[in-house]
């Protein structure tokens, strides 16, 4: 039986062991009937769950490069109407002979598919890529996740230019992000779908009856990076402390040394010492494990494209509290599933951790259920996978 479409989704690294939204989506359009191609960045890691196919390498040294491109180009003979439209397509970009050479080798991969769809998984990766569909005369789809549209652009608003002139469809995670790329350009007659993500309900722990104790456990997972707003945690821990409130706040992600070394000192310096735990970065059964056992889920980000950490809290019955900024009014039903706070305002974020604290035990339970029920109605890994089909059909 032949395949009903054939689908190059182009990720930087091939999915993890515990990385369920990419493998739940090729698994999805696998078992209806889809063929998919995953392309990556080259690398010894294989992935077996499909087709897996990698950019060439570049090379610091000339020679190796060289004779890379050469092997390369010989290998593309048997392609050379798709590499004619490509040139053809670079310089009618006014792109220069050196810039087309360079851009034919790092595509060289893609130029030899027959795929329907180029899909890439991060809008980043679609960059100096943009007009390889039209020489393979596939069509191209993008996919938004917070970095994409909240921070890269940051250092160029002109950097996916290009790419809204070409792509035939989007794929946003939230509807606040896609508002960030029409303001980015994107035009507002582009054909989208907005997909969240989703939380695979079957492997997740039972949810086990816990009264919020002393000293009160609470957890964030985000990367130690500024646009997760560590330093905004840490002065809410402070305030929290100060008030005398009995708490360990334990972090779970990895960053930059010299990131580590500032929280670190940071948490020294106001007195958090024995209050914040560091816990590094962590695989996604630990991760869970962590959950289980913490009483609260605090987001305490400048700017969130939805945030999976907040969905998978939720799932696990744990009352959630963020900051109401990107896709998290999305993602938490204020007042209902957990508690949204004005964005930046640590004293706010302290009142409320303190109010929840305040709650009885039958309303806790209360938001707690309608958290688990909302999760499993509308963000499961099945919705999510038959939306993707219907992404590439509709």
């Amino acid at each position: 039986m032949m395949p009903k479409m054939t689908i190059a989704l182009i990720l930087p690294v091939p999915p993890g062991y515990s990385e369920t939204f990419f493998k739940s989506k090729i698994r999805g359009l696998q078992d209806n009937g889809y063929k998919v191609i995953l392309v990556t960045a080259a690398t010894k890691d294989r992935f077996k769950d499909c087709k897996h196919v990698v950019h060439p390498k570049v090379y610091k040294s000339l020679i190796k490069q060289s004779l890379a491109m050469l092997i390369v180009g010989l290998g593309l003979l048997p392609h050379i109407k798709q590499v004619i439209r490509y040139v053809r397509l670079e310089r009618k970009n006014k792109t220069t002979l050196k810039r087309i050479i360079e851009k034919v080798y790092i595509n060289a991969t893609l130029l030899k598919l027959k795929a329907d769809w180029l899909h890439f998984g991060f809008a980043t990766m679609a960059i100096q890529r943009e007009l390889v569909a039209k020489a393979i005369k596939a069509k191209m789809a993008v996919s938004f996740r917070g970095y994409d549209i909240n921070v890269y652009p940051l250092k160029n608003k002109e950097v996916y230019k290009l790419l809204w002139k070409n792509v035939d469809k989007v794929h946003s995670i939230s509807n606040d992000l896609l508002q960030r790329a029409y303001a980015l350009g994107l035009s507002e007659t582009k054909n989208y779908q907005i997909i969240t993500p989703a939380v695979n309900i079957k492997n997740l722990p039972v949810l086990r009856e816990r009264e919020l104790s002393a000293p009160l456990k609470m957890v964030t997972i985000a990367r130690l990076h500024y646009i997760k707003g560590v330093d905004l945690l840490l002065e809410t821990a402070h305030i929290l402390n100060q008030r005398g409130v009995n708490f360990i706040w334990e972090i779970i992600g990895g960053g930059q040394a010299q990131d580590e070394e500032r929280y670190l000192y940071q948490c020294y310096k106001l007195g958090l010492k024995n209050k914040v735990k560091f816990k590094g970065k962590l695989d996604h059964k630990e991760t869970l494990d962590v959950l289980g056992q913490t009483d609260l889920y605090i987001q305490t980000s400048l700017i969130e494209g939805f945030c999976n950490a907040v969905l998978e809290s939720q799932s696990l019955g744990k009352i959630s509290i963020a900051f109401d900024t990107g896709g998290l009014k999305e993602n938490i039903k204020d007042g209902e599933t957990g508690f949204l706070v004005k964005p930046n305002d640590t004293v706010a974020m302290a009142n409320m951790i303190e109010y929840v604290i305040g709650l009885s035990e039958a309303e806790k339970q209360k938001m707690q259920q309608l958290a688990i029920r909302r999760v499993k109605q509308q963000f499961n890994i099945e919705q999510q996978q038959q939306a993707f089909v219907a992404f590439f059909t509709a």
